[in-house]
């Protein structure tokens, strides 16, 4: 994208999306976004997100992935005053990444109305990296070390694709690609979510399993344990999925804009220690070429 006119384009169809979930997009907190970003936005998948439950309340996340190779998103942000620099570890942790392994492409998250949220690091798909090699990067939360034998156990722990930052709420996480078929089998995530210390899993989150294409782990700097276990499954039509699809995510399926010739959508259930919640990532405009590098089906 290359003018104010073009950016204007993307800002009506983000206060659209928005407004589909009863979310007023707030100009003063996304035209700056977009203004940092513009000159990445043309080659950009982008992509909205909508979820259920009282942590994702009152917002509307947006997504820019595929943002280049050698790009700081987090350094872009700081410069043009979208978030305050820190001393805190996750200041520094999307620097080392980037100096110690191989970083194919990066992305943000930014909310209607919280603002810039997240950064996304991608490994090349041919190049997925070992967790306990990313240990030992100093400013990675203590929990990635503690619950390195866990992710070993159920076979993920050399599978790390990606790597989400989110700064207002301080956690990481930890996506894993090409996992094995029975990673998503119903003995396996009843017992991984059972070992995470998280609730058994509900007939729903069992079922999506059947489909699901991605699995993450949200840990943060605050304590050792795993915060949250998430599946996603891709899908061009979320309806055909065999759950039921929470009202407020129906109501947006059906209205949401997209750009492209075919509709795109990562329907994504997380498991939390106060329950479950229900997550719809709708891509407006994305590249059928990267489907298997767009393993972000949430924002939290």
């Amino acid at each position: 994208m290359s003018n104010n006119t073009d950016l204007a384009g993307l800002y009506s169809v983000i206060e659209e999306s928005s407004r589909l979930v009863d979310v007023a997009c707030a100009h003063d907190t996304v035209w700056p976004i977009l203004s940092a970003f513009e000159d990445t936005l043309a080659q950009a998948v982008i992509a909205f997100r909508v979820a259920t439950g009282e942590r994702n309340a009152g917002d509307f996340d947006c997504r820019f992935t595929m943002l280049p190779q050698g790009l700081d998103p987090y350094a872009t942000a700081v410069a043009n005053g979208l978030i305050a620099p820190t001393d805190h570890p996750i200041g520094s942790l999307l620097g080392e990444l980037d100096r110690h392994f191989p970083l194919s492409h990066s992305g943000i998250d930014f909310g209607v109305v919280g603002g810039f949220k997240k950064t996304w690091s991608f490994f090349p798909t041919d190049a997925l990296q070992s967790l306990a090699d990313l240990t030992q990067l100093a400013s990675m939360p203590a929990g990635a070390a503690a619950n390195l034998d866990f992710f070993t156990r159920y076979d993920l722990a050399d599978r790390v694709s990606l790597v989400g930052i989110d700064y207002p709420h301080k956690s990481l996480n930890l996506y894993f690609g090409a996992a094995p078929a029975e990673t998503f089998s119903a003995q396996n995530l009843t017992a991984l979510l059972r070992d995470a210390g998280l609730p058994a899993p509900s007939e729903r989150l069992l079922k999506l399993g059947a489909q699901a294409f991605g699995i993450y782990a949200t840990l943060s700097w605050e304590s050792t344990r795993v915060e949250r276990i998430t599946i996603a499954a891709m899908t061009p039509d979320p309806m055909l999925l065999p759950v039921p699809i929470e009202p407020k995510i129906e109501h947006y399926v059906k209205k949401a804009p997209y750009s492209t010739d075919d509709r795109q959508f990562v329907y994504a259930i997380t498991s939390a220690p106060t329950g479950e919640y229900h997550k719809l990532q709708s891509y407006y405009k994305w590249h059928s070429q990267v489907e298997n590098t767009l393993l972000v089906p949430d924002s939290r």
